[in-house]
């Protein structure tokens, strides 16, 4: 073993379960982790990446057998590791951050306690030396105020905040490997600039190799200094990161390149269909104060005016906590507003009682960021397609002719509605999203951050489908990301929100070329990997050959 690094991983070799897709989820991986190096390991989901990362740390599930190779941490085979060892290790010498912190982190317990944790099991610290070194560690990862945080639950700090916690967590014994799987794919690109900022910080302060699984190339042009790219299991191309991104050799790797959004926005014409949704001074607050109680007043969305005509899709961006969602959710009437009108096709929704709603119902459809959450899993696709129509009156089988030419339409077998969501990939279930809120053949779709969880070469073809179906239906859609190259390709104008208000809006491409508002200036600028051009040489012949 060579010790100049922290990580090698050789000849790495994983089984699935009889009956699967595939013999191993990763087959004869290799490749190695330096000192004070970021190594970035990217592919599409079912690539094997999460699987890699856990055999290192020996969190593979029962269900996945190691049947080869090593995975050398400082000279250490994890693979042959007993428990007891491999428990020793996680912390002290690896450590590993995961993509959701509110997943990872007890609900329940103060997330000073969290990280000092970590040093009640390795450490014979004091309980005050304890607290003290969770205070520093949380000064150290730029969170606000680490006196008074420290007693805070998860649930009381921002997605940004709490996964300062977990890099926290995973930095307060000096590990000399830190994985990393997806840790800024659910964040804003602020706040995303400062994670990364911060890990390549902890990285360099403490030389730490960092193993870091993504599927952002943004985030993979600012942080890289190598790049593993996998598919199906296994290794299709490895090398230095200008080398991976500007002249990819492997097809696959060509692809993936070419599905990065640019963040130059094409040329446009202005829309000048009829309106299909009016909102004029929109107000939503959160809390009430009484002469018993006081409570914090929040004022999530302040005066917001837009207009959304036929065949448009109009774009709203900012950080989480700008209002997006909740202007969204206004809009269908999943919330209330405060006060304010929404006007749809001319009618006025905004006050109407739930029972006058539901015959608009049908004409705003909604697609939620996470396709598992949104469809029930013990229902069959198929009744989840049918069941909105059959409800607005429409016979059992028109509404099942219907789900299998929907299922057609977003490019699935219309023969599958009786499996369930299970059976289906990620970008798959989206589709089956997208599929089920057309079935009642709406004039609004509303896309809150529909994309934001996929594979790049996967959200490139559900960005396709969602723009051919605005075109084919003539549809409004208003389309909420935090991903600011999405927004780029898709949007014909753009709304942008700071703390409830709008502090800028125009046509996509005038806001990004011609930016007014320092706020609009900063998201821009936060942007990750926005110098660089994917696959810019590629061979022309190459490129046409995929």
């Amino acid at each position: 073993m060579d010790q100049k690094y922290v990580l090698e991983v050789s000849g790495l070799t994983v089984s699935l379960p009889k009956n699967a897709d595939r013999p191993n989820a990763v087959e004869d991986i290799s490749f190695t982790v330096a000192p004070g190096e970021i190594v970035c390991v990217v592919g599409e989901s079912g690539s094997g990446k999460s699987v890699t990362a856990s055999a290192v740390m020996g969190l593979l599930p029962d269900a996945l057998r190691p049947t080869g190779g090593r995975t050398l941490l400082e000279g250490e085979d994890t693979l042959k590791a007993e428990k007891s060892r491999l428990r020793d290790l996680r912390g002290t010498r690896m450590a590993m951050i995961f993509q959701e912190p509110m997943t990872a982190l007890n609900p329940v317990t103060r997330v000073g306690e969290q990280i000092a944790e970590m040093l009640e099991i390795h450490t014979s610290m004091t309980a005050a030396e304890r607290r003290s070194r969770a205070i520093e560690t949380m000064d150290a990862v730029h969170l606000p105020d680490p006196e008074k945080m420290v007693d805070a639950f998860p649930h009381q700090l921002s997605g940004g905040q709490r996964q300062r916690i977990m890099i926290a967590m995973a930095l307060v014994l000096d590990p000399a490997l830190l994985i990393a799987d997806e840790p800024t794919t659910a964040l804003d690109v602020t706040t995303q600039a400062q994670i990364l900022k911060l890990i390549k910080e902890m990285q360099e302060r403490r030389g730490t190799g960092v193993l870091f699984i993504t599927h952002d190339f943004g985030v993979v042009a600012e942080i890289a200094d190598r790049i593993v790219v996998m598919q199906h299991g296994r290794i299709v191309e490895y090398g230095d990161r200008d080398d991976v991104l500007r002249r990819p050799k492997a097809p696959y790797t060509q692809m993936l390149m070419a599905s990065v959004p640019s963040m130059t926005p094409p040329e446009r014409s202005a829309k000048t269909g009829e309106t299909a949704v009016e909102v004029k001074a929109l107000n939503k607050v959160y809390g009430k104060t009484g002469w018993l109680s006081k409570q914090r007043i929040v004022h999530a969305v302040k005066d917001v005016d837009l207009m959304l005509r036929k065949g448009e899709t109009l774009g709203i961006v900012g950080e989480s906590g700008s209002g997006k969602s909740t202007v969204a959710r206004c809009i269908a009437r999943l919330i209330d507003p405060t006060s304010g009108s929404i006007s749809l096709h001319g009618t006025e929704i905004a006050t109407i009682s739930q029972a006058q709603l539901r015959p608009h119902r049908r004409k705003v459809q909604i697609v939620f960021q996470d396709p598992y959450r949104s469809l029930n899993p013990r229902r069959t696709i198929g009744q989840s397609l049918i069941e909105a129509p059959v409800n607005f009156g429409m016979p059992e089988a028109q509404a099942l002719q219907m789900a299998r030419d929907l299922m057609e339409l977003v490019g699935l077998s219309g023969d599958a509605l009786e499996r369930y969501p299970h059976q289906f990939s990620g970008g798959q279930r989206q589709r089956i999203c997208i599929a089920r809120a057309l079935a009642v053949e709406p004039e609004v779709l509303i896309a809150d951050e529909a994309v934001s969880a996929l594979d790049v070469s996967v959200q490139a073809q559900v960005l396709k489908l969602l723009d051919d179906i605005r075109v084919k239906y003539n549809l409004a859609m208003l389309f909420i990301t935090h991903d600011l190259r999405v927004a780029a390709q898709i949007c014909d104008r753009l709304i942008v929100m700071q703390k409830g208000v709008i502090v800028e809006h125009g046509p996509t491409r005038k806001v990004y070329q011609e930016p007014q508002h320092p706020y609009t200036r900063l998201l821009l600028d936060a942007a990750p990997g926005q110098g660089m051009t994917f696959g810019a040489e590629i061979a022309p012949a190459a490129a046409q050959g995929n």
